[in-house]
């Protein structure tokens, strides 16, 4: 799989989740907030559907409001939640500049698959190490996620390898 796809969302995820994410999607549009899905919803996209029971968009900094004293709020007109979805946020953190790539693309649309991975890689939780194994077992350009650690995060491309390995073995 190279490209995201919506609709292996469907009939695994909930509807009220899947209006959700597009209403909090045109919310920040309407507020000109530079966004795409990832966490749970992207992994569907891109190969890997499972239930969720939130929203998580990548965003641009403009989402935020920065005050005195290192206070960081939400920008008005920025959702957290949505008829009791909630709405959760990341930013594109210091040295991660080539995420900002995956926000040029059309508001609202889904991370690719190396983005996505470097996410979940990142992440300290378990559930998003066996979110990269089901990826690389359901089919995702390993090779293009290999370059892309390999020059974006190459302290990752270990942690990787070793999903690879397990998908590997598993299947």
């Amino acid at each position: 799989m190279t490209k995201p796809d919506p609709s292996l969302l469907d009939h695994v995820v909930s509807q009220t989740v899947l209006d959700a994410m597009k209403t909090a999607s045109s919310a920040l549009a309407r507020v000109s907030v530079r966004h795409v899905v990832v966490g749970g919803l992207a992994v569907g996209a891109n190969g890997y559907p499972r239930a969720t029971r939130d929203v998580d968009f990548l965003v641009g900094d403009e989402a935020f409001e920065r005050h005195d004293g290192g206070l960081v709020t939400l920008r008005a007109g920025v959702p957290f939640q949505v008829n009791g979805v909630a709405i959760d946020f990341l930013s594109v953190g210091p040295g991660e500049d080539f995420l900002a790539d995956a926000l040029e693309g059309p508001a609202g649309s889904f991370i690719e698959a190396p983005g996505l991975v470097y996410l979940k890689l990142k992440s300290p939780r378990h559930k998003d190490r066996t979110d990269v194994i089901e990826l690389i077992k359901s089919g995702v350009d390993a090779d293009a996620c290999r370059r892309y650690l390999a020059q974006h995060a190459p302290e990752l491309s270990a942690a990787f390898e070793e999903a690879v390995s397990r998908a590997i073995g598993e299947e």
